[in-house]
């Protein structure tokens, strides 16, 4: 859950009037969620951020669902989806239900002849691989491998990126995310036991303010269709704002791991929640120190759940023959644990350098067709000794 920003130049006083040097109005806007009892933000723009010229087409991103019913387990090879230029076009809906989609992405490119605005989302953009600049109508963040980027739904952005060897794990969440709320106080700060706290959240503070007048395209998502709309102005036109609704970053890196004497369940991964499911961080760290401690996880049952791991970096002492890039999905109703061989060889180790990123949904995925060009349909075996 962000805390309260501000950036640029703002009046004194919500709602009043606030002029430029040559006396017109900046046009204030409300930036809020859940109608307007969620968090929001005031920001200021040179020009009304209201004056649509042209709806140019409308075409269909929903994705192509391959088995909707699934209780098979399997391993996708995430590094096999195919790179594209285009950002939008690299975005590959896998796993998919109807709180979230679960993506892949390689994008080639930056995005420079339109901006993107995703209005069913809150966006949660993992960076696997790649480093550059998220540039936003609230302002600018850089990235590197390891981060999360954590946008807002509405959010107008563009994605600079330095090389064309980029990795994307997105979530695009139809509910709120937050930090957890077990890790907050009753004021909203981070408590003293959480994995992280407010100094590691990063906030925008480069502020692009652009005063212009032309054709801007903006590609904006709805109800999982692409709606091309050209603005009259430049959407990144905002002068100053303040609140708690803003794009704001936090490295995996900085996730400080919780450990214990013996095994500890996966809540004390949880990095970011919904209502309906949760994200979580596998981070290198020490193992369970009790002498007679089996390090590698406990068999258990996914009865409310769907599992879905993806694996970024070192190596996961739970699986066999996992990559940088795969992606294991446990369907809800059916146990799983390590594979044949991993609770022996987790004996008296002592940490490990594993690096991951996990999704618990409380309902159901669907599997896609693009996860099927991608799945090793034969790893519901994997446990067969």
């Amino acid at each position: 859950m962000p805390f309260y920003h501000k950036l640029g130049k703002i009046p004194s006083k919500r709602h009043i009037q606030f002029r430029k040097d040559n006396g017109d109005l900046y046009y204030e806007q409300l930036f809020g969620t859940i109608g307007f009892d969620g968090m929001s933000t005031n920001m200021y723009h040179e020009h009304r951020p209201t004056q649509v010229k042209e709806i140019r087409k409308q075409y269909s991103v929903a994705p192509k669902i391959a088995k909707e019913n699934n209780i098979q387990s399997y391993r996708l090879r995430g590094f096999q989806v195919e790179p594209t230029d285009d950002f939008l076009e690299s975005r590959k809906i896998v796993l998919t239900n109807s709180d979230c989609h679960i993506v892949l992405a390689a994008p080639r490119k930056s995005t420079t002849d339109y901006f993107y605005k995703n209005t069913d989302s809150d966006e949660v953009i993992f960076i696997h691989k790649g480093t550059g600049k998220l540039r936003t109508m609230l302002g600018n963040l850089d990235f590197k491998y390891g981060d999360y980027l954590v946008i807002p739904r509405g959010m107008i952005y563009k994605i600079d990126f330095d090389t064309t060897d980029n990795r994307l794990f997105i979530v695009e969440s139809h509910r709120p995310i937050y930090t957890p709320k077990r890790y907050r106080n009753w004021f909203g700060q981070l408590l003293e036991h959480a994995p992280f706290c407010e100094r590691d959240i990063r906030q925008p503070q480069e502020l692009e303010t652009y005063n212009e007048k032309g054709d801007f395209v903006i590609k904006v998502k709805k109800k999982d269709e692409i709606f091309e709309m050209v603005y009259a102005t430049h959407p990144f036109d905002v002068v100053g704002y303040d609140g708690f609704n803003y794009p704001y970053a936090l490295s995996i890196h900085d996730f400080e791991p919780i450990t214990g004497r013996i095994h500890q369940p996966p809540p004390v991964h949880q990095t970011f929640e919904t209502d309906a499911f949760v994200i979580c961080s596998f981070v290198p760290r020490l193992y369970d120190y009790h002498p007679e401690a089996i390090p590698a996880p406990y068999n258990h049952s996914n009865i409310d759940s769907d599992e879905v791991l993806y694996y970024v970096d070192g190596d996961f002492m739970s699986r066999n023959d996992i990559e940088a890039g795969h992606i294991s999905l446990h369907p809800a109703g059916i146990p799983h644990g390590p594979h044949p061989g991993a609770t022996e060889r987790s004996i008296g180790k002592t940490d490990t350098q594993e690096l991951a990123v996990m999704v618990d949904t409380f309902k159901p995925l669907m599997v896609t067709e693009d996860a099927m060009k991608i799945a090793d349909d034969k790893y519901y075996q994997s446990w067969l000794e």
